[in-house]
């Protein structure tokens, strides 16, 4: 690579660098908030049978967001506009928005409707466990009836991020998910515990009820950004259109390419469901506890992984477009190894600070010592996968720039059919807890991104693969000094009291910002290129500002 090329790829990803970190922060506030959304339903409902129904209900809707919107619609969709607004200018791009969501917008309410009417078929479907316990599917069906209109404006929120971030703008919608938890908790405390005793409605309806609100408040924020980009929506649909045709041809495979972890989690729910207890006996509980502790997960998921994925997607697609495959090449290996870097270290601490962040965030009110203890071993082979499930939120989108879905779709079908063996062998041969649902789910995760950057480097000639390797091993060894110096401060702190609200809140106030000392420390004595690379874009972003 000629130097002004290289100078132009760093630049490009500096910019990235740059453009994740603005998400990092939106994200952060998206996150925290919708930890305190959840903190909310723990200390109201604990992990009963009012939150395992709305953790189903929800479920149900948003396996559809995340197959649909968030996953083929958001990849196909970001991949056409980018390259249109590229080549053919910003006229020919925002008409191609009106048409996506001319089509988009009478489908997905088709999809809700039908959702609606075959609630009772979907719950028995999913949640085969639910009907062994009385009244627990019947309130898990109202409650999806309620939530399934969340699947048309959840779309349509999915869709204005993408146009905003295709147009350099990551900042509102990156936010909007603080919209939603806001939005949602807010107008769902107000329904189910202040109008609820008078209109006589259940305070789990009245927060299901809200969190539909949220949904329209993620979209609607949008909404002012895009006038600002002079995006008006008109009624149109014009198939002989080629963009069109190409979001419509890479959706039908990016739905199977994008499915894996999403539906092995629901396939997880399934097998959560039926878990009994030491009696045989059907149980509330499991589906609650995975949830919570994806919850804790989806932080430095959306923080470092969706967050360097967004910034990455327009860049890769341009290069990909212009058939300038060195610098897409560069461009990618460099913003896998930025995912490395923040969320290797990232799953270390979880595992290490599980127990002490469930029970400081959670456990009060209907929320136990023994949810806490569930949730934070769900939360630890989760946390196994994390790596490689935020790597694969930047690699797949990546094949798709390629055009090429054959690999996603291959790698996602195979991954489906594996966790689905072993939940299994994991639950019903070994009988195994929840934790192994958590397990498998890592397990795929990483077999998945393993075979992807396989595809990848096959496909484009290599991808950096030495250096990758070598900036993993370092961020390996930087993380796991950090994580015993984080158990050392935890087990010192246990010793010393019991562990209750004060000595956990304790143990993170102080092994947290060890832990991060210990790591940049650590990047920086081994010249790590990641940290210096992400350091130069921020500085310089600042030298500018």
């Amino acid at each position: 690579m000629n130097p002004d090329a290289s100078n132009e790829t760093e630049s490009a990803h500096a910019k990235i660098v740059r453009s994740a970190g603005v998400v990092s922060a939106a994200v952060l506030l998206s996150r925290i908030t919708g930890l305190a959304r959840e903190a909310v339903f723990a200390g109201l409902f604990g992990s009963g049978l009012a939150y395992d129904a709305f953790v189903a209900a929800f479920r149900i809707p948003n396996l559809l967001r995340d197959l649909l919107a968030e996953g083929s619609l958001s990849s196909a969709f970001v991949t056409t506009f980018s390259q249109t607004l590229s080549a053919r200018g910003k006229s020919a791009a925002h008409d191609l928005s009106s048409q996506v969501t001319t089509l988009l917008t009478p489908l997905l309410a088709l999809i809700c409707l039908l959702g609606v009417i075959f609630a009772p078929q979907l719950v028995d479907l999913l949640f085969p466990g639910y009907a062994a316990i009385e009244g627990k599917k019947e309130l898990t069906v109202l409650l999806t009836r309620i939530m399934m209109p969340f699947l048309l404006f959840i779309a349509l929120a999915a869709k204005a991020m993408g146009v905003l971030n295709s147009s350099g703008r990551f900042g509102i919608p990156a936010l909007a998910s603080a919209f939603f938890n806001v939005a949602s908790v807010g107008s769902g405390l107000v329904i189910g515990f202040v109008l609820g005793p008078r209109l006589g409605i259940e305070p789990i309806v009245g927060m299901t009820i809200g969190t539909l609100m949220g949904g329209m408040a993620q979209y609607y924020c949008q909404i002012p950004e895009l006038r600002r980009l002079g995006l008006r929506f008109r009624p149109k649909f014009d198939f002989s259109n080629p963009a069109l045709r190409q979001v419509l041809r890479l959706m039908g495979p990016t739905v199977i390419g994008a499915a894996a972890v999403q539906v092995n989690v629901m396939v997880n729910s399934i097998f959560a469901s039926e878990i009994t207890g030491p009696s045989g006996e059907a149980i509330n509980g499991p589906v609650a506890w995975l949830s919570y502790a994806f919850r804790f997960m989806q932080l430095p998921l959306g923080l470092f992984g969706v967050a360097v994925a967004s910034a990455t997607l327009p860049v890769i697609s341009r290069d990909a477009g212009s058939r300038h495959i060195a610098e897409f090449r560069e461009t990618l290996s460099r913003s896998l190894g930025l995912v490395f870097l923040l969320t290797v270290p990232s799953a270390v601490g979880l595992v290490v600070l599980s127990r002490p962040i469930v029970g400081v965030i959670f456990q009060r009110g209907e929320f136990t010592a023994n949810d806490t203890e569930q949730t934070a071993l769900a939360l630890s082979f989760y946390c196994l996968g994390l790596a490689a499930y935020a790597a694969i939120k930047t690699l797949t989108p990546a094949f798709y720039a390629l055009d090429n879905v054959r690999a996603p779709v291959v790698v996602s079908v195979f991954s489906i059919a594996l966790n689905y063996g072993l939940n299994h062998l994991f639950v019903e041969r070994l009988g195994w807890g929840h934790w192994a649902l958590a397990l498998s789910v890592s397990l795929v995760a990483t077999l998945n991104f393993s075979l992807l950057l396989l595809f990848m480097r096959a496909k484009i000639g290599g991808i950096g693969g030495r250096r990758l390797l070598t900036a993993v091993l370092k961020i390996g060894f930087a993380s796991a000094v950090m994580g015993l110096g984080c158990k050392a401060v935890a087990a010192a702190v246990v010793w010393q009291w019991d562990e209750t609200f004060f000595p956990r809140l304790l143990t993170l106030l102080i092994a947290v910002p060890l832990g991060v000392a210990l790591l940049y420390a650590l990047c920086r004595l081994m010249k790590l290129e990641e940290l210096e690379l992400a350091e130069k874009a921020v500085f310089s972003r600042m030298d500018s500002a």
